[in-house]
């Protein structure tokens, strides 16, 4: 007679890894979090730059063209040159605008990269 022999199959029960989300990785200081948040300051940096080029070249050129335009740099309304009227009421409102536009892509850079660490 032959004897019975029971035959079982190996446990397959494995730690159960939980996916990491990338706060988590951001938190811990892993490679990973290293990359996404090297990526949310390289952009930062990039608008950043953007904005003070921009700005600085336009302040720059200024001094410029009245000095090689003197007929403009003479031109008077209510007895203030145009020059002086230009640095009072056009590149204030114009920083300011571009303290606005920075500010404003800062914020969906930000809101870019926390819908990305939501969708993971």
């Amino acid at each position: 007679m032959s004897e019975r022999v029971e035959v079982t199959h190996p446990s397959r029960r494995r730690p159960r890894v939980r996916p990491t989300s990338l706060t988590h990785e951001i938190d811990e200081q892993t490679e990973l979090g290293g990359v996404y948040i090297s990526s949310l300051i390289r952009s930062q940096l990039r608008l950043g730059l953007a904005v003070l080029t921009v700005a600085l070249g336009v302040l720059a050129a200024l001094p410029l063209v009245f000095r090689i335009f003197p007929d403009v740099a003479a031109i008077s309304v209510f007895g203030i040159t145009l020059p002086w009227l230009i640095l009072g009421f056009v590149v204030y409102p114009a920083l300011l605008g571009a303290a606005w536009f920075y500010a404003s892509n800062a914020e969906r850079i930000e809101r870019d990269f926390v819908d990305i660490l939501d969708q993971r």
